[in-house]
């Protein structure tokens, strides 16, 4: 039976593969998550870094890994390398700087 097209009810020949829509026709189409995680990434590291609390630099680390999950694989990594490193900067210097551990901030 997989040799006869005629009682085949699936129709090979009107098969259609799925293509993705283009972005460079239609710019609405774009995720803008990386690049919102990215500036979140950037804010929160440098306040984990001038101001010293340790949860603002952790929120860093997960949101440029967020961005850096989100990319698309044409995007310059450059920015996203970054932030991703001012993150864990900012989280090593604010463990350096205190030797307590983290508590709660309520």
């Amino acid at each position: 039976m997989a040799g006869n097209n005629i009682m085949d009810p699936w129709r090979p020949n009107r098969v259609l593969r799925y293509k993705p829509p283009s972005t460079e026709n239609n710019p609405t189409l774009e995720d803008p998550t990386p690049d919102y995680m990215n500036l979140r990434g950037m804010i929160f590291s440098m306040c984990g870094l001038l101001l010293k609390p340790e949860w603002c630099a952790w929120i860093a680390v997960y949101c440029s890994f967020i961005s850096f999950a989100n990319s698309r694989r044409s995007e310059d990594t450059k920015q996203m390398m970054s932030s991703f490193m001012l993150s864990i900067l900012a989280v090593v210097t604010s463990y350096l700087q205190i030797s307590q551990p983290m508590s709660p901030p309520w």
